[in-house]
């Protein structure tokens, strides 16, 4: 199946998280391409979407909200599954429920999200995003679970071989 994986990220955490993905995809015999949300119009020849994005402020990024609505507006690929990153030491549930995660699964008629603990480099971050998380208390470090990730994508895999590609 052609697959396409889209990330979102900011500082490049949750980019890993696509690469992952999109590997472990590709390793199941998937053809896959992992690109960024603003260089795409939309998911059309695809028989697949991951799209996925960091979170901040309760939020996914811009470029992954206008992507899921072009999609959407575009016809959605048959298969849509949905994943974010966000706040390293909250609970991955609670840090990385965007506000928006409710209304763009149902629009993209997504078979599922899932929420992955991030990357926080403070180095990386500008003032503001500093600002914001000395409020939340955020331990710096890398706090992604690759093996959580492949995990994910290898049930991904697994219900695409179920399926005929278009």
């Amino acid at each position: 199946m052609k697959v396409l994986v889209a990330v979102a990220s900011r500082h490049g955490g949750t980019w890993g998280i696509g690469e992952c993905v999109a590997e472990v995809l590709r390793s199941r015999g998937h053809s896959v391409e992992l690109r960024e949300p603003e260089d795409l119009v939309d998911a059309q020849g695809y028989d697949a979407l991951v799209l996925g994005s960091a979170v901040y402020t309760g939020h996914w990024l811009p470029a992954a909200r206008a992507l899921a609505e072009r999609v959407e507006q575009g016809g959605n690929p048959p298969f849509v599954w949905l994943f974010s990153s966000g706040l390293a030491t909250q609970p991955a549930a609670a840090a990385n429920s965007p506000h928006e995660l409710a209304a763009l699964g149902a629009s993209l008629r997504a078979r599922g999200h899932r929420s992955f603990r991030g990357r926080l480099d403070i180095a990386a971050l500008s003032f503001a995003e500093r600002a914001i998380i000395a409020g939340a208390r955020a331990r710096a470090g890398d706090h992604r679970n690759f093996e959580l990730v492949e995990q994910w994508a290898q049930s991904i895999a697994d219900a695409l071989v179920l399926q005929p590609a278009r």
